[in-house]
């Protein structure tokens, strides 16, 4: 005899009814019956959501059978949808694993401190990389302007680099180009959400557009590879100070 515990997987008479195409009080009398011949033990009774026959909302009063006896069910009511049964089923336990994963055996002092001693360090881990996170994090935020976005100058300064090596040679071969003493980026860039091209207005009146870099442009050069004559030495690059970028800062 299986015990039905809160992590059980159940199957009501209900679903059984809609596997087997029948009406569910055929259903319920048959578990009644089955119950009464000592076939099956008495399975626990529940309310589930229904309505009645006027549309009104009516809870209804549902068997809960374990996997063993809703076998024994269907078995004796319509033995052709046993293949519907066995797919429902499968789909109840890998419901149930997803939401109730194993637990150590914590009646077992070795495995409950190793369990322990693995949080302790997954969390002390999770911290050490916040930690490590938080200079770069704070950094790039001085960077950014008004707009949440970062000059190109300071964005090669963020990623360690030559500013002027990272401009000339990682950004304007691909990602942008030259517009006389300014750099504007290519709508490729713009539409992958890399750059933007702001609007400003030149000494002449004339409104020009220039390239910034976005959040995520910056988080895009951090993982492609910079070739090593653009990048700064980390000495060079832990003792140069990094100016603060304002909103009204314009230049490259």
């Amino acid at each position: 005899m299986q015990t039905l515990t809160s992590t059980t997987p159940t199957m009501s008479s209900r679903e059984i009814a809609e596997l087997v195409e029948s009406r569910h009080d055929d259903v319920k009398r048959s578990i009644d019956r089955l119950v009464e011949r000592g076939v099956i033990v008495q399975p626990p009774m529940a309310d589930e959501p229904g309505f009645d026959t006027f549309g009104r909302s009516r809870p209804t009063k549902v068997y809960r059978l374990c996997k063993r006896d809703s076998y024994v069910v269907v078995a004796q009511l319509s033995p052709e949808f046993t293949a519907r049964l066995v797919d429902r089923w499968q789909e109840l336990e890998d419901a149930a694993a997803t939401l109730a994963p194993a637990l150590p055996d914590f009646t077992s002092p070795a495995i409950a401190a190793r369990a322990w001693a693995e949080q302790f360090e997954a969390r002390a881990n999770a911290e050490a990389q916040v930690a490590e996170q938080a200079p770069k994090v704070e950094l790039y935020e001085r960077l950014l302007n008004a707009d949440g976005l970062i000059g190109l100058q300071d964005a090669g300064r963020a990623l360690l680099c030559h500013p002027n090596l990272f401009i000339r040679d990682v950004v304007i071969p691909e990602y942008c180009f030259r517009d006389g003493s300014r750099i504007v980026a290519k709508q490729t860039s713009v539409q992958r959400g890399l750059f933007e091209n702001k609007a400003f207005t030149a000494p002449n009146d004339k409104v020009l557009l220039r390239a910034w870099m976005t959040p995520k442009g910056l988080a895009h050069f951090g993982t492609v590879r910079i070739p090593d004559h653009v990048k700064n030495p980390p000495r060079a690059a832990v003792s140069k100070p990094v100016p603060a970028l304002t909103a009204a800062a314009t230049a490259h």
